[in-house]
């Protein structure tokens, strides 16, 4: 079984790695339902009892998904779901105010078929609300038994602190991994400073850290890197390019390049927990097996002088604007 780590200081335990739910819902092309609850559920018999979702994938559909495949199992999953993200047609905005949390919250538990979130997040902030009106709203949750945890997701470190100070946060779920260390200056020391864990989503850099993701004009239409500044054009051969230094450092330890990674992050401390995704068996037990490799000082030395910082190009999103930094 895979070992624990704990996010917060309330004593939130999760797995090391947890399951991001995110591309079982169309965001990487069409998945497959019933594999995608056979992914969830082998995650469950390996130990990995840490899934992450939100109501903005799949316009919902993957919070339904998530909670047809723990029925019966929820006892041994600590489930992890976010608001925020409002879609009506092709709008798309970023709702903060006190009325809508506890709507999307309730929604949410419709969808999932449970009676509370384990860890719930602001999927993205806006600025124009207060974040003690919105933290303020989300700890109304807790206390009414709805949601256990509270956590943010892609804020900067003062914005952290303040809601911090309305109620506490167990974690801080931003992007982070080789290809992605902006936060290491600012955000990481605050968030430790302060007692919140980190989740790390997209720990593989959506799959370029794997050296095998196919380029963008290869995937499917319906896949939205296609349109990331990281995986398409001259930045997307520049950034191949340091992926293979870090499958070079993966293929002398005898484990994959995925594999290499996540036991990179897992080394940056017991209080970070990567959560990658996929909607593959296969994939799926090669990142579990990450939570046993045991990096030498040399082997992760090597891997940050593979990717020095600063040296990836792209920005993470078309647009940036939405993300604190």
């Amino acid at each position: 079984m895979m070992d624990k780590r704990t996010l917060g200081g309330d004593g939130l335990q999760v797995s090391a790695l947890g399951l991001g739910c995110m591309s079982m819902s169309g965001v990487y092309g069409n998945g497959d339902e019933q594999e995608s609850m056979a992914v969830i559920n082998r995650a469950l018999d390996l130990g990995m009892n840490f899934l992450d979702t939100a109501d903005m994938y799949g316009l919902g559909g993957n919070e339904e998904l998530v909670g047809r495949a723990i029925k019966g199992r929820r006892d041994e999953v600590v489930l992890a779901t976010k608001f925020g993200v409002k879609r009506d047609g092709n709008t798309r905005t970023i709702e903060n105010s006190p009325e809508y949390i506890r709507a999307a919250c309730d929604a949410s538990l419709r969808r999932l078929g449970i009676d509370h979130i384990d860890l719930y997040y602001m999927h993205r902030r806006n600025p124009d609300v207060p974040i003690d009106e919105s933290v303020g709203a989300m700890a109304e949750l807790v206390s009414q038994g709805k949601v256990r945890h509270l956590g943010l997701s892609e804020v900067r470190a003062e914005t952290l602190r303040q809601a911090a100070a309305v109620h506490p946060i167990a974690a801080l779920q931003s992007e982070y991994s080789l290809f992605t260390r902006g936060l290491e200056s600012e955000i990481l020391p605050a968030a430790r400073e302060l007692g919140i864990g980190l989740v790390a989503y997209s720990p593989i850099s959506r799959g370029l850290l794997s050296a095998a993701m196919p380029r963008a004009e290869e995937l499917p239409a319906e896949d939205f890197r296609r349109h990331m500044p990281r995986t398409t054009g001259e930045d997307a051969e520049h950034n191949r390019a340091l992926a293979a230094g870090v499958k070079k450092i993966a293929d002398a330890a005898g484990v994959t390049a995925a594999q290499i990674s996540l036991a990179w992050l897992l080394a940056q401390g017991a209080d970070i927990v990567p959560i990658p995704g996929t909607k593959r068996l296969k994939y799926l037990e090669e990142n579990a097996a990450a939570a046993d490799i045991a990096l030498t000082p040399e082997q992760a030395g090597a891997l940050t002088a593979a990717v020095p910082l600063e040296a990836v190009r792209g920005d993470r999103y078309p647009s940036m604007h939405e993300v604190e930094r």
